[in-house]
């Protein structure tokens, strides 16, 4: 005995009779649109609050005092003491001749310019010669040259003052400027090689191909090829290296107190901090300060977007 099949018509009533319920539950109801980007929108606005509001508070605990150092600066001293925190009554130009002349914070910014001039000059010299010649060539010992640099900067200064001093005493190179560009370019030169080596390696090597086969030396591939294509990276480390000795104070203390007229002005401001504290005069003293802010706030203003683009040049390349 055959079964016959069931006519379509009674599935069809089947279906149409199962309960709502039951219809319900084989489809599952799709998740809005709306509601993920509205939970999308409202992490990344807390997150936008959150980081906003770190931003303001770093912004604050940085400018912060530098603004209330050059506010003190045009205070008269009696301002100063009656209400530290306040603003200025009345523009005081006195406490910056005071610390120009008396003080001599100009002597000391001239002999800080001096030996800038040649540290700069030299740790960017020697640094950029020694990493073209590391990153763009090979030969036996080049890795363990790079690995040298590079535990150079791991090694605290502190622990070479001993013999730097004896060194320096024996050379006759105590108390003169030429002794502390030396150790300012000893000093700078691990980072400034380290740094400079992984930008080289980030330039197109055809361009320096190119002008070895047109005839050109290694020297004049080097000034006239590579060094103008690296200047990105050269701007960003002498911002660096500036900032470092403008501000350098272990190194001045140790190999340059002998006569003060010689002082850096990291050592003149420790000077007049101590002398200006007994007399009196803390307008004289935030105002030398201020000079010494100077330099540095308008170096880095000029050239911010040289700085910028020369960290982020071996990142986009």
């Amino acid at each position: 005995m055959s079964a016959e099949p069931m006519p379509t018509d009674a599935v069809t009533d089947q279906s149409a009779d199962a309960p709502p319920s039951a219809a319900a539950a084989s489809v599952s109801p799709a998740p809005s649109a709306s509601s993920s980007k509205g939970s999308g929108r409202g992490e990344s606005g807390v997150l936008n609050v959150f980081s906003h509001a770190f931003l303001i508070a770093w912004v604050v605990m940085a400018a912060g005092p530098l603004v209330w150092v050059a506010l003190t600066a045009f205070r008269p001293t009696a301002d100063f003491l009656n209400d530290p925190m306040g603003l200025p009554t009345s523009i005081h130009w006195q406490n910056f001749a005071n610390a120009w002349t008396e003080a001599k914070i100009g002597r000391y910014a001239f002999n800080s310019l001096i030996i800038l001039a040649g540290s700069l000059t030299g740790t960017m010299l020697l640094g950029s010669m020694a990493a073209y010649v590391i990153a763009r060539f090979t030969f036996p010992g080049n890795r363990f040259i790079f690995l040298l640099f590079a535990g150079g900067m791991m090694f605290p200064v502190i622990l070479a003052l001993i013999p730097l001093f004896t060194i320096m005493d024996n050379m006759s190179l105590l108390d003169t400027r030429p002794g502390l560009i030396i150790a300012y370019i000893a000093y700078s030169l691990p980072f400034t090689t380290f740094f400079l080596t992984s930008f080289f390696r980030t330039l197109p090597s055809g361009v320096q191909e190119a002008a070895m086969i047109d005839g050109a030396s290694h020297t004049r591939t080097f000034f006239q090829v590579m060094l103008p294509m690296a200047k990105p990276g050269l701007v960003s480390i002498g911002i660096f290296n500036f900032l470092g000795q403008w501000n350098q104070y272990l190194l001045p203390l140790l190999l340059n107190n002998e006569d003060e007229n010689n002082y850096v002005l990291p050592q003149g401001l420790a000077a007049l901090t101590v002398s200006q504290g007994y007399a009196g005069d803390w307008g004289a003293l935030f105002a030398g300060l201020t000079i010494a802010m100077v330099p540095v706030l308008v170096v880095y203003a000029v050239f911010q977007r040289q700085v910028q683009a020369g960290l982020t040049a071996g990142a986009l390349k």
